[in-house]
């Protein structure tokens, strides 16, 4: 597998930035919060029997670990984000916890794979920010083995996921310069239309796309809340260029608008999501 620049220099720009800071610095209270993805991926895995299988927009690879974890010493789990302080946070990581998980630098829609060097592609939400889907989804397609799977998770719609926007709606009055979240064909919420990620696949060349709706539950630490509110999402690279004092009053407004989602200890949701799944 051989590097290629980035076709989606916006995202690059992001994530080697403010992006991966903030991803970085909450690692751990996010791979706790989206344990249940990372299970049922490990699970795709398993059930498909791949040995060899490459997870995209791996972040700080805590997938990609539980994958080479399932996959044993004969396997092969390589991780690929076009972040790479994230890929260098993930070795690191790997290295300390004695995994056998590999990691890349690089963006997925125009990275040279060897052709079918790949049995099996996951995906934590890591697909819907690509500039050209169907290039990007035809380039992984090449990767894979004929028959080889596809396994991704992506969000369905911001009204479907109201714990994703909320800060911004409790921190908007404050926080006036606070940039809309953009509607369009990157982002968060862009796969949220099933047709259009079917569409996506069919045009790329994959084979028995289909989409389940899940509706999985999250949880972190409710003494948690802050570091998620001061770190994620477009509130908390907002928050980073404020004075200590509108910090505090943000992130005051905002901790009461999360108080329904208070279960006990923890903070709770249920985010409402795709799971796809398709043959090369």
């Amino acid at each position: 597998m051989s590097e290629t620049p980035p076709a989606n220099a916006e995202q690059a720009e992001q994530w080697n930035g403010p992006g991966a800071r903030s991803w970085i610095q909450a690692q751990t209270l996010l791979d706790q919060t989206f344990l249940n993805f990372e299970k049922m991926l490990v699970e795709a895995v398993k059930a498909a029997g791949a040995s060899t299988v490459l997870d995209i927009g791996c972040g700080t690879g805590a997938t990609t670990r539980a994958i080479a974890r399932q996959l044993g010493p004969d396997g092969r789990a390589l991780g690929l984000d076009i972040s790479a302080p994230m890929i260098a946070r993930a070795t690191e990581l790997a290295k300390t916890e004695g995994s056998a998980a590999l990691f890349a630098a690089g963006d997925a829609q125009t990275q040279a794979f060897e052709p079918g060097s790949f049995d099996m592609i996951t995906s934590r939400f890591g697909v819907m920010f690509f500039s050209d889907p169907v290039a990007a989804f035809s380039n992984l397609r090449g990767a894979l083995r004929p028959d080889g799977q596809l396994a991704m998770v992506s969000w369905r719609s911001a009204a479907e996921n109201p714990f994703m926007t909320v800060a911004e709606r409790a921190a908007a009055p404050l926080l006036p310069d606070l940039p809309p979240r953009r509607s369009g064909s990157t982002g968060q919420f862009a796969f949220a239309d099933q047709t259009r990620i079917q569409g996506i696949l069919d045009d790329s060349g994959w084979r028995g796309g289909r989409n389940e709706a899940i509706d999985v539950t999250c949880t972190f630490p409710a003494d948690a809340l802050d570091t998620y509110l001061s770190l994620m999402g477009p509130v908390g690279q907002m928050l980073a260029q404020q004075d200590d004092d509108l910090k505090r009053r943000v992130v005051d407004a905002i901790r009461t608008s999360f108080e329904t989602y208070l279960v006990g200890s923890n903070i709770a949701f249920t985010a409402a999501c795709w799971m796809t799944r398709a043959t090369a």
